[in-house]
């Protein structure tokens, strides 16, 4: 009876890799399906200028999500990125209202980011601190730290060269859009190509493991938790830049929209599993069902519910998962 009863590993096998296939290149399917139903429904969607739009439009939360990308990647979580966001653009702006200096205040915004990211590994690492706790704590301060440095209003930009990396071309291309590519390129490279990369499923894989295999894990935690401060405030200058100025709710829900993109590109809440091209497959659904429900006047309710049930799915698939190979 034990025996009828037992689990097979042989038969579970091929469950596993279905599951895997479907977490793996679901979303890109499902991603060319949206798309073709959208086009169906109204002639507007599969235009250039529709297209373009919607690369504009998620440049922004795409950086953001690339950073989540390694730090979710390490089985951790970055609820601070929407405030960092907020926080950048200001000084960004600040800095170069104050000085008319483009380079500064672009610096000011990334270097903003990139401390309190640097900050948030710090705490994990080093005190091991629960990343959602030290990351709430920091969303909710940096929150505050915005309302103090604008008093509330938003600070104008019209610095020209400040304005082109969110309103520029780079022939017809956007060049927000332009700068997003080569972050998903360099971060593809260093995941595949780099012992730092290799480091970092390591350690989402397990962490104990890798300590013990050598790995400096508070060092590259550190550094993945600053490379996710330092894309937030990359996206806040590009944001900021596009808008003309920054506003004290800028970033506002970006970190759930960028956990969104995450986890619909196939990365893993558990950890030691995912990859940048698959968020940029899950950003790209989002933008394109922001889009398409917006040319058939959905409601914004009801796009919500549409998206909350999207990720709901991949969350149970990532689960499924990981119950069958446990």
């Amino acid at each position: 009876m034990n025996m009828i009863n037992s689990t097979n590993p042989v038969a579970s096998k091929p469950a596993v890799n279905r599951l895997s296939l479907i977490q793996q290149y679901g979303m890109f399917f499902i991603l060319i399906l949206v798309a073709a139903i959208f086009t169906m429904l109204t002639p507007n969607f599969l235009t250039p200028s529709n297209l373009i739009n919607i690369l504009r439009q998620v440049s922004v939360i795409g950086i953001v999500a690339a950073g989540q990308t390694l730090v979710i990647i390490t089985s951790g979580i970055d609820l601070s990125v929407g405030s960092i966001v907020g926080l950048s653009g200001a000084v960004s702006a600040g800095v170069t209202l104050a000085t008319g200096n483009a380079f500064l205040g672009i610096a000011a915004g990334l270097l903003t980011g990139m401390v309190f990211g640097v900050a948030n590994g710090l705490l994990i690492s080093r005190l091991k601190l629960t990343p959602f706790i030290v990351t709430l704590a920091s969303m909710t301060m940096l929150s505050g730290f915005t309302l103090i440095y604008t008093g509330g209003n938003p600070i104008l930009v019209t610095n020209p060269v400040y304005k082109f990396i969110g309103q520029g071309y780079v022939g017809p291309i956007p060049f927000p859009v332009v700068v997003l590519l080569l972050v998903y390129a360099i971060l593809y490279f260093i995941l595949k190509r780099t012992v730092h990369g290799q480091y970092i499923y390591a350690i989402g894989g397990n962490e104990k493991a890798s300590l013990l295999a050598g790995v400096r894990v508070n060092l590259h935690k550190t550094i993945v938790y600053g490379t996710s401060g330092l894309l937030a405030g990359l996206a806040s200058v590009i944001l900021t830049a596009r808008l003309s100025s920054a506003t004290p709710v800028a970033g506002t829900g970006y970190e759930l929209d960028a956990i969104a993109a995450v986890i619909l590109g196939g990365t893993s809440l558990f950890g030691g599993k995912g990859s940048v091209v698959g968020t940029l497959i899950g950003v790209l659904l989002l933008g394109i069902l922001t889009s398409g429900m917006n040319l058939i006047n959905v409601s914004p309710f009801y796009q919500n519910v549409a998206k909350g049930l999207i990720v709901l799915l991949a969350v149970i698939i990532d689960r499924m998962i990981n119950k069958e190979k446990q």
